[in-house]
Parts: C-alpha cells; sequence; structure tokens
C-alpha cells in the first residue's frame, strides 16, 4: 500500500497528519494550521472585548490558554473545519440532527471520508477507489477496512466516546483512487496492517496446526495410558497364585509412541498366546518378557517409520 499517502505520529501533530492522509499530500504544515488557530485566537479576542476590556469575563478570557492552538501542537475542530473550507469541505457531526448525517449512519460506506476525534486526537477514514482505508497516523500503515467492518468499526468509536464527522463534498484527486480504483486490493490485506516482520495470516494457520495436533496428542496420549493399564493388568493376570507379581520384575516400558488399532491386537494377541503356553513362573515370565521386547521393537520401528527415519535392526540401533 505504498501508493497510500500516509504520515506516521510526530510529537502531537496528529491534526496535520489527520488533514493531510485526508487529502491525500503534504498540504498542511503546523504553521499553517497554527496561523489559523491564531487568528480564531484574535477573533474571539475582539468579540470579548466588546463588552469592554475592564470586565471580569474578558480578564478571565484573557488568563484562559487559547482553545484552538497549544505549544504542543494540538488544534481545535474550528481550526481543522476552517483547513479543509479551502479545498470547498465541510465537516458535519456524524450525530446531528442534519438530513446528510442522517443518510450517513444508515449507510456509512457511501460517504467518502469521515474526521474522528478523542482525546486530543485526530484521524481520518477515506475511501480510496472502492475501499475504505483507516488512515490513523498512530497505525504503522494504512488499514483496509470492508464495508462491514466500517459500520461495526464507526459503531465502536461511537462507544468509546469518540467525535466523528462527516466529510462532505469532493475530496482532490490522487494517486491512490485512481490506482486503487483500477486495481483494488485482495481480501487477505483486511486486518489491521502489520510491521513487515509480522505474517498474521501464516501465524493463523501455523496457531490452528499447532492447536490440532495438540488435541490429537492429548486423544492419544488417553489411548496410551488405557493400553498401559490393560498390559499391566494382563501381566500381573498371567502370575501363579502364590507367586510374586511379574510387575515387579517387568522392564519399563515407555509406550509414547503412536500405537493404531492393529499394534494394540497383535501385543494382546501375543500376551494372551505367553499367557496360555505359561506352564511354571519361570516360563510365563520370559515368555512375557520376550513378548514385550518384541512388542517395544515393533514399536519403535512404527515410529521411525511414521517419522520419516531409516530403521535400523535391533542388533545394529
Amino acid at each position: 500500500m505504498d501508493v497510500i499517502f500516509h504520515e506516521k505520529q510526530q510529537g502531537s501533530l496528529c491534526a496535520q497528519h489527520c488533514l493531510n492522509a485526508l487529502l491525500q499530500g503534504p498540504y498542511f504544515t503546523a504553521v499553517d494550521l497554527a496561523t489559523i488557530g491564531h487568528r480564531f485566537d484574535e477573533e474571539e479576542r475582539a468579540r470579548m472585548a466588546e463588552a469592554g476590556v475592564s470586565s471580569d469575563e474578558y480578564n478571565r478570557f484573557l488568563q484562559e490558554p487559547s482553545s484552538n492552538v497549544d505549544d504542543s501542537g494540538y488544534f481545535s475542530v474550528q481550526v481543522i473545519s476552517e483547513a479543509l473550507s479551502v479545498w470547498g469541505l465541510e465537516l458535519i457531526p456524524y450525530n446531528s440532527s442534519d438530513p446528510r448525517a442522517a443518510v450517513a449512519r444508515q449507510c456509512p460506506m457511501n460517504e467518502n471520508a469521515f474526521i474522528c476525534h478523542y482525546r486530543d486526537h485526530w484521524f481520518s477514514i477515506r475511501k480510496l477507489g472502492r475501499q475504505w482505508f483507516n488512515l490513523n497516523s498512530i497505525l504503522s500503515g494504512p488499514e483496509l477496512l470492508s464495508d462491514t467492518y466500517l459500520s461495526l468499526f464507526l459503531a465502536q468509536l461511537q462507544t468509546d466516546k469518540y467525535s466523528i464527522f462527516i466529510v462532505v463534498g469532493d475530496l482532490p484527486s490522487c494517486e491512490a483512487d485512481k490506482v486503487l480504483a483500477l486495481a483494488p486490493l485482495s481480501p487477505r490485506h483486511f486486518r489491521k496492517a502489520p510491521t513487515k516482520k509480522q505474517e498474521p495470516e501464516e501465524d493463523d494457520e501455523q496457531l490452528k496446526a499447532a492447536l490440532a495436533m495438540s488435541w490429537k496428542e492429548m486423544e492419544e496420549g488417553d489411548d496410551q495410558e488405557a493400553l498401559n493399564k490393560a498390559i499391566l493388568q494382563s501381566l500381573q493376570s498371567s502370575q501363579p497364585i502364590g507367586e510374586p507379581q511379574m510387575a515387579a520384575k517387568a522392564p519399563q516400558v515407555n509406550f509414547n509412541a503412536v500405537v493404531d488399532d492393529d499394534l494394540k491386537r497383535a501385543i494382546s494377541l501375543s500376551l494372551a498366546g505367553d499367557q496360555e503356553e505359561s506352564c511354571s513362573s519361570t516360563a510365563a515370565e520370559a515368555s512375557t518378557s520376550s513378548a514385550i521386547t518384541d512388542s517395544i521393537e515393533f514399536i519403535r520401528q512404527r515410529r521411525l517409520l511414521r517419522l520419516g527415519q531409516p530403521t535400523a535392526s535391533p542388533n545394529n540401533p
């Protein structure tokens, strides 16, 4: 979106940034706006002096700071409105009883631009081509807004106590308007403008993949725990009465690998065969240990195949 003129925040010059973003060019400087503000101050001072320069009201007025401009670079709505009048543009409060405001509230996407203000901060929203952009100077770049999100965005700004003004009139022609009219931005840009190092869409896909893997691992972990318990019970039941439990002698097995249904059945059949063939405690222990060893090796080979790693024989790991 390099074709769109966008000034980033400098000091408290948001009014300057707001106007230049709206007009899509460096048309105003802080000096230009300060000149307009001081002119308003003089006009207000002259009106107050009509009641008498010795009145308490006039003296209080002189002691108060300017409501149009200050040293930080803030400018009032009167200054912004006067600056736009040079271009034949007018500001109308969004919630006013003006019929044009009522039409704008019903269908804001049919307007050309809006100016928003809250706590000494100004920013503009403008249509370029057939698409809307949030040109707030505190953003890293222009933010592309869909028509639907524009209405929601304006509603949210009102909830947050922003003052919204409709810009009425023909905005000056600009290069961005021409380019975007012929080549609108694709829907993938309909999100807040990120820095160049950020890839929000890729991050979303990676997050979804990570969540899916997490759920899969949790489900497999539950299945694995159930299998471990079944094997342990099978080993215990294979012991003759009066003999110590084989679970204490059996080697500990790590069943964290992924085991499918076929492998589970193979292990169960192997254990069942060992139990039927066991005639004594010593024979049962040897047979069961052999079955577990074979099962472990089978699981390990299966895991290597799933991970795409070369398999190795038990004697050559």
